[in-house]
């Protein structure tokens, strides 16, 4: 069982970062594997839209993103952070977001768990943390949970959820183990693997390298 966390903001030791490495603790003390990745070591570049990866499965752009994302493929759970930038994630973090965009038509991260923590300065931090969960709902993750702490709630708070950070990672870990199902997110996945079958099948012609991936599935 493998957890990856990723971190996307600029600052070393940053509270985002402490409550991200917390939940990872959590998840090697719950018996996985853990790596850690911080998106400001790496060279991603923006999205073009250019479609190339329906059509082919591969990135125009010669970056360092694809090692962040064969990890994230490997992994079975995946623990996003950012702090809160302007009521959204950093744009580091939207940026490999927006690269995963074939990830959303292809389901790539069924039967994967996932969690999301953030900080704000004064306030936002849970709806940037659901935010990132729902970012990876969308491409087929099972959502544990989120942590999210505003710090002008002053230390006590703060604590309170680094403590949650570290029991997320608990659960992250035993959702792993015991393969554990939410029937709510399941109709929900299940409707949203409607939706990208239809869009794949419209767009056999254009876009064959999803067509096929749906095919050797047998989703098609």
């Amino acid at each position: 069982m493998q957890v990856v966390g990723i971190n996307s903001s600029p600052r070393k030791k940053s509270n985002t970062d402490l409550l991200l490495t917390t939940v990872l603790t959590g998840a090697s003390d719950g018996g996985c594997e853990t790596v850690h990745i911080d998106l400001y070591n790496y060279e991603i570049e923006y999205c073009k839209a250019c479609d190339t990866c329906y059509k082919t499965g591969s990135c125009v752009l010669m970056d360092e993103f694809p090692d962040i994302y064969e990890v994230i493929l490997e992994s079975d759970g995946i623990i996003l952070s950012s702090p809160n930038y302007i009521n959204n994630v950093t744009a580091k973090m939207k940026t490999l977001l927006d690269r995963m965009a074939d990830t959303v038509h292809c389901q790539r991260l069924l039967g994967k768990y996932s969690a999301a923590v953030s900080t704000a300065g004064g306030s936002g931090a849970q709806e940037v943390a659901d935010y990132l969960n729902q970012s990876l709902f969308i491409m087929g993750a099972s959502v544990v949970g989120s942590v999210g702490v505003n710090l002008s709630d002053g230390e006590e708070m703060f604590q309170k959820g680094v403590d949650q950070s570290y029991q997320l990672g608990i659960q992250l870990a035993d959702a792993i183990l015991t393969k554990a199902e939410y029937p709510d997110q399941q109709q929900g996945h299940a409707a949203m693997l409607e939706r990208m079958k239809q869009l794949v099948s419209f767009r056999r012609e254009e876009w064959p390298y999803e067509y096929e991936y749906f095919t050797h599935k047998k989703w098609i």
